[in-house]
């Protein structure tokens, strides 16, 4: 006989099914905590599609998630309870909270899907909500930390950011002790920010995409002693004061350089979210601080060429790679130049008929880029719409014996153009018994033998438009990124290689460099050639002399007489391909001959020499050190004889 189920017993079962609990901690974050526990129980029925969405502020609508990750990622979710942990989160000036949601299957639908076409969460069903996850202390802190050289070699700017635009200072002198604190220097800030309005396109102007930015602080520390370790912090008495950092500050007369410069790194973000985000620039990040560390009292600074977040609209990515990159970024001045992914929209002022200018930038239009950061110089485009004006697009400053130019490739750089008329200028007056060496750096490549074909009629113009100025003013390196691989190209003028070795005497034309392997993981393949009709179909062009696919940055070393450039990779911290070019008044005094190994060198021929010699000019102990350890691991790597490490001279491997 079927019997009814008692009415208090479905009663009491549909409390049961409320009852699921979620529950976050630490509810308050110290400096201290490292991640957060997420953990539920009394979850019925679990499904393999249930998750936790990550909201802040807590007033979000179900539907504007930060991000979201699966129950399914503990080893106990089918028993209905389980726990897991996301690592520490950024302070976005307001508390965290989590939702638990179930996704039924019959749900889930490619029609609403993320930037790599898997579906998204609706937002629906949800079945329990934590409590708030506030940072301990006052939400006006400052946060995300970051140095850039200004317009003098004695100044140094800090840029940070807080929930309020109430008063902040930059105190900073010599001494770290606090007693000697009484004698530091105290200047105050400048404050900016922007608006929701301001933003140009979906996903950036809409409750989805936009997070309030906080204020953005930006102090300039002046009057510094060349090439002396200064200690620093920033704050108010009432918001409460940073932790204190410190910097070497720049050195006018020095006779060395070293920089850190990639493209395209990207962020980490430890949750499922609209956009494909960049593991891999953790590594990036971990590799740099590793050989800032080991420089000790010896100046640096790290080069970014475009590309910087990959927010594209999504505002509290760029607090989650402020806050990665804090820890090289509050020691070490950080330079970028503009991308696509940050500037690009479809109203965009310049836009030429063969441009590929499209909606990469999700409708930030520049404007966070530019109010984030401030760069040397006063280059400044009208949005055009009433917002912030776009800035950081074209500049120039001395560090030690190189001469470091940045150029926007998503502004008009085409002869006549401010753009052009600057880069010219600057060229022409660069002090070569000073600055012997010139660096030029932009976002889209030149050259390159990926298969990035959509690019083509925007290389061309760069080579009418900018290539004679590399040429006509002996411009060293040009390093570009936006593609996401390295590619080393032999010295060009007029299409044609002017030296084809890795050592060699400026020949009169720059080597070009891709950069672009800094963390995004969208790799394109390499351009086929028409002419090469059997296996392998991507051989290397004659002009490209190293092309890797391996994630990780660049390092430049220079003395008067050098500048070296090495590809460091991400998977092991080691060499991977390296180039040096001796200045030519190094030339002119050695009357042809390497003044290191004595083997006589032609700015024509493809000498080849022994990796060896690279760390004997270097200046200082600490510069030996790593360069022994670099050429050590080098040599380590050349005797393995592996094809994949392999440079590769004729075809891909």
């Amino acid at each position: 006989m079927h019997l009814k189920t008692p009415l208090f017993l479905l009663f009491l079962a549909a409390g049961e099914a409320a009852a699921t609990t979620l529950t976050a901690t630490p509810a308050k974050l110290t400096q201290s905590d490292r991640e957060i526990k997420i953990l539920w129980s009394d979850l019925p029925d679990p499904d393999g599609l249930d998750h936790v969405a990550i909201y802040s502020p807590p007033s979000s609508r179900d539907r504007d998630f930060l991000g979201y990750i699966f129950l399914n990622g503990s080893a106990s979710w089918r028993s209905g309870r389980g726990e897991l942990a996301l690592p520490r989160l950024p302070n976005l000036r307001a508390p965290y909270q989590f939702r638990l949601f179930r996704w039924p299957a019959k749900e889930y639908s490619y029609h609403h899907v993320d930037h790599d076409g898997n579906p998204l969460p609706h937002g629906r069903h949800r079945v329990a909500v934590s409590e708030d996850v506030a940072f301990e202390g006052s939400a006006a802190r400052p946060v995300q930390v970051h140095l850039a050289f200004a317009d003098s070699v004695d100044e140094m700017r800090v840029m940070f950011v807080c929930a309020d635009a109430g008063k902040r200072s930059v105190r900073y002198g010599l001494g770290k002790e606090e007693e000697q604190e009484k004698g530091w220097t105290e200047v105050v800030t400048e404050v900016r920010t922007y608006e929701q309005k301001h933003m140009c396109d979906a996903p950036a102007n809409d409750s989805i995409g936009w997070r309030d930015p906080g204020f953005v602080f930006d102090g300039l520390m002046k009057g510094l002693e060349p090439g002396r370790r200064y200690f620093y912090k920033v704050g108010s008495d009432l918001g409460g004061w940073s932790e204190t950092y410190s910097f070497i500050s720049r050195e006018s007369e020095a006779n060395e350089t070293i920089a850190f410069l990639l493209g395209d790194m990207g962020t980490y973000v430890p949750y499922n979210t609209y956009i494909r985000t960049q593991d891999e620039s953790l590594s990036t990040v971990k590799w740099i601080l590793r050989d800032i560390k080991a420089l000790g009292d010896k100046p640096a600074f790290i080069s970014h060429i475009g590309d910087i977040s990959y927010a594209r609209g999504y505002a509290w990515v760029w607090d989650h790679f402020f806050s990665q990159i804090e820890p090289i970024a509050a020691s070490t001045p950080y330079h970028v130049c503009i991308g696509n992914h940050e500037y690009d929209w479809p109203s965009q002022p310049w836009k030429p008929s063969w441009s590929t200018y499209g909606k990469d930038g999700g409708g930030e239009c520049g404007i966070p880029y530019s109010v984030k950061f401030r760069m040397p110089g006063n280059s400044v485009l009208p949005t055009g719409n009433g917002a912030p004006d776009t800035r950081n697009l074209y500049y120039s400053f001395d560090s030690g014996v190189v001469h470091f130019v940045y150029m926007s490739t998503e502004t008009n750089f085409l002869q006549g153009s401010d753009q052009h008329n600057f880069l010219k200028a600057d060229l022409e007056k660069v002090n070569r018994s000073r600055t012997p060496f010139v660096v030029f750096q932009g976002h889209r490549p030149m050259y390159t033998s990926s298969d990035e074909t959509r690019d083509y009629s925007m290389r061309q113009q760069m080579v009418q438009h900018l290539e004679p100025l590399l040429v006509t003013y002996n411009v060293t390196l040009a390093l570009w990124g936006h593609v996401h691989r390295y590619e080393r190209f032999c010295p060009i003028k007029n299409l044609q290689c002017l030296n084809t070795s890795s050592s060699f005497v400026y020949p009169g034309a720059p080597v070009h460099v891709v950069i672009g392997m800094g963390g995004q993981d969208w790799q394109p393949i390499w351009q086929p050639r028409a002419d090469h009709p059997d296996v392998p179909i991507f051989p290397q062009p004659g002009i490209s002399m190293y092309r890797g696919g391996e994630f990780g940055y660049t390092k430049l070393l220079a003395t008067r007489e050098k500048l070296t450039l090495i590809y460091v990779g991400n998977h092991d911290g080691q060499v991977h391909d390296m180039v040096e070019i001796f200045s030519e008044e190094t030339s002119a005094d050695a009357s042809g001959t390497d003044v290191v190994a004595g083997t006589k060198l032609s700015s024509g021929a493809s000498t080849k020499r022994k990796i060896s010699p690279l760390y004997l000019e270097a200046g200082g102990s600490v510069m030996l050190a790593l360069m022994l350890g670099f050429a050590f691991g080098f040599l380590v790597r050349k005797k393995r004889e592996t094809a994949q490490w392999t440079p590769v001279k004729n075809e891909e491997t």
